[in-house]
């Protein structure tokens, strides 16, 4: 049965995104920071790790998410409804980082950076524990700007490989850090019945080309989904199916969180 986990002492992490496929298959699962509010968010993320998750995406929520679906779209608005803020999710990693050394992602937007301040936010995140930062809407040739800052404070800056990117694959690996994130369809986020891109051939691609870890996301959310998209890749992400719990059970999500996150590491463990 799962519980919240007991507070510990103080501990300064730097960013360790990459130890996340340490110990084989990694699972990645992800929450929208401050839905339905902050401290659940804690809360779902202690339950996540407890459960088996290697790693833990945490989504900064943004008024206009262009690569969600649905599912994490009303998640954005529930989490601005209910008043989150960059503020408020940089001192929540921060109580996280008393509590787990598990490797913490941002997944946002560039507008919240910008607006922030590239120099300050990368810092921020060094600051408080985060150890990488996803930008689904930043491009790959506009990187640079962004990479100075996140080097400079050990912060990974995290990069999507799509299924329309096998021209630039060698380009993309050549500065990946951490890890990299291969959507598996075309559109946004949410949960598919069929994945039809051929992901044994794209990971394939990416591994010819770097080192980096491979991890996969973009509508798994079933055990088989997990376990056949983990015999090629380093590691899967799911986002929308743990969204959807949380939309259905709000605060009293945890422990449903804890099954299901268990249920999907235990499918991949093997692979």
């Amino acid at each position: 049965m799962w519980r919240p986990l007991p507070a510990t002492g103080e501990r300064n992490f730097m960013s360790n995104t990459g130890n996340a496929f340490a110990r084989g298959k990694a699972f990645i699962g992800f929450v929208t920071g401050g839905d339905p509010d902050i401290e659940r968010t804690e809360e779902f993320v202690l339950a996540m790790v407890e459960a088996g998750a290697d790693l833990v995406e945490i989504g900064i929520p943004f008024s206009d998410p262009i690569a969600e679906g649905p599912v994490i779209q009303r998640a954005n608005i529930r989490a601005l409804s209910a008043g989150t803020r960059l503020g408020k999710i940089f001192t929540m990693t921060e109580r996280l980082r008393r509590r787990t050394a598990a490797p913490l992602v941002f997944l946002t937007y560039l507008n919240p950076v910008f607006r922030c301040g590239y120099d300050t936010f990368f810092k921020r995140c060094r600051d408080t524990g985060v150890d990488g930062v996803i930008i689904p809407d930043l491009p790959f040739e506009e990187q640079p700007e962004l990479r100075a800052f996140s080097a400079e404070h050990g912060v990974d800056l995290i990069s999507l490989i799509a299924p329309t990117s096998r021209e630039r694959i060698r380009e993309i690996g050549r500065t990946a850090t951490g890890f990299l994130y291969l959507v598996s369809s075309l559109g946004v986020t949410g949960e598919r019945g069929e994945i039809i891109t051929d992901i044994p051939s794209m990971v394939a691609a990416v591994k010819a080309e770097t080192p980096v870890p491979v991890a996969v996301g973009f509508g798994i959310h079933t055990a088989q989904q997990a376990a056949a998209i983990a015999r090629d890749a380093d590691g899967v992400i799911v986002g929308s199916a743990i969204v959807r719990i949380i939309e259905e059970h709000r605060n009293k999500a945890g422990p449903h969180i804890f099954e299901y996150v268990k249920k999907m590491k235990e499918a991949i463990s093997g692979c």
